[in-house]
């Protein structure tokens, strides 16, 4: 599957679950039942994937991790905040760099307009 399949599937599960849940909930439990949705679509899903930093030739192990990875090529950031800032766009940015991933999705769950707050974010995509 290319990573825009790939998306498509995991826009409808993200739909899914903002129609099943609603807004105002906290981040772990949508991702906990993304996670289940995702799989249920028959998707082969990564949970909170420990991502290392390479610095100088060294590799690192930091804290970062990454929440969801979707058939080993798209990155799912999950948020449940009043509105997604900058920051948000540049930690998958970042994620995506440090995995070498092409495709991030980063999904703000708690929203009046769901289709409004999945953004998607690309790393050398064409």
């Amino acid at each position: 599957m290319t990573e825009n399949e790939i998306s498509y599937l995991v826009r409808k599960a993200i739909f899914n679950v903002y129609n099943g849940l609603g807004p105002g909930l906290l981040e772990s439990v949508y991702h906990k039942v993304l996670v289940y949705e995702l799989e249920d679509l028959g998707l082969e899903v990564k949970s909170e994937l420990p991502v290392s930093v390479i610095y100088n030739n060294v590799v690192f192990d930091c804290e970062f991790r990454i929440d969801i990875l979707v058939e080993d090529s798209v990155i799912v950031e999950l948020k449940s905040v009043k509105e997604l800032e900058n920051v948000h766009f540049k930690q998958v940015s970042t994620y995506l760099k440090l995995s070498d991933k092409r495709l991030g999705i980063l999904v703000n769950f708690n929203t009046d307009n769901i289709l409004d707050s999945i953004k998607r974010i690309v790393n050398k995509l064409e």
